[in-house]
């Protein structure tokens, strides 16, 4: 599939990456079959394309220029590359096209802000702005910028999520940006229901308990 991506991605004239959570994975030796692209261009309108290819269920989200393509129990995203801006803080993001770099940036940590290049000039080649593989190898969770909990205060939930399942640490500074985040009560601002989403993430984690704990450690 990784590699149809890529054809298709030249045959439109785009560019494609594979990014997030798989990247990082893989880079960890670690199994992860969902796969999130972005491309350079309309995301839908190669979405559209690739389905044709797959014959899968496709779902577009035109506000956001997204679509999810569901196969047989798996899923894959395919997001346009694009920036982010948030009016206050816990808001949903206004949104408008970018290039790989801006998509990153957007992100929650450094280590979920790499990417692998699909086309066929650099196929294969590791997109890391951020320094993600050099946390990775510190085994660190590292916010992108100081205004990363204010604007998606759920973030803070990945955090410990992702320190607790991978053994890393919450680095000093990403640490105090949480707890700024949390005296100024932005956790408040947010739906009720992506609070329940993301407890209900802590609950499928391998150590649930270790996680909850992790979190009121932050409190």
């Amino acid at each position: 599939m990784i590699k149809t991506v890529g054809k298709i991605a030249d045959e439109m004239g785009v560019g494609a990456y594979l990014v997030g959570g798989p990247v990082r994975d893989k880079l960890l030796g670690r199994a992860n079959c969902d796969l999130d692209f972005v491309i350079e261009g309309s995301g839908i309108s190669f979405a559209e394309i690739l389905n044709k290819k797959l014959k899968g269920r496709l779902t577009a989200y035109r506000a956001f220029g997204t679509a999810t393509i569901q196969l047989k129990g798996k899923r894959v995203d395919i997001v346009t590359a694009r920036k982010e801006s948030y009016k206050h803080p816990a808001a949903y993001p206004d949104v408008t096209t970018g290039t790989i770099k801006d998509d990153l940036f957007r992100r929650d940590f450094t280590i979920n802000a790499m990417a692998m290049a699909l086309n066929k000039k650099n196929f294969g080649k590791l997109v890391d702005f951020y320094g993600g593989e050099k946390d990775l190898k510190r085994r660190v969770i590292r916010a992108l910028h100081d205004k990363s909990f204010m604007d998606d205060p759920t973030r803070i939930f990945r955090a410990v999520r992702f320190s607790v399942r991978f053994g890393f640490k919450i680095e000093p500074h990403t640490k105090k940006l949480i707890k700024e985040a949390l005296l100024g009560g932005f956790l408040g601002e947010v739906n009720k229901g992506r609070i329940k989403k993301e407890i209900e993430l802590f609950l499928k984690e391998k150590d649930p308990g270790k996680c909850l704990k992790a979190f009121g450690k932050l409190i």
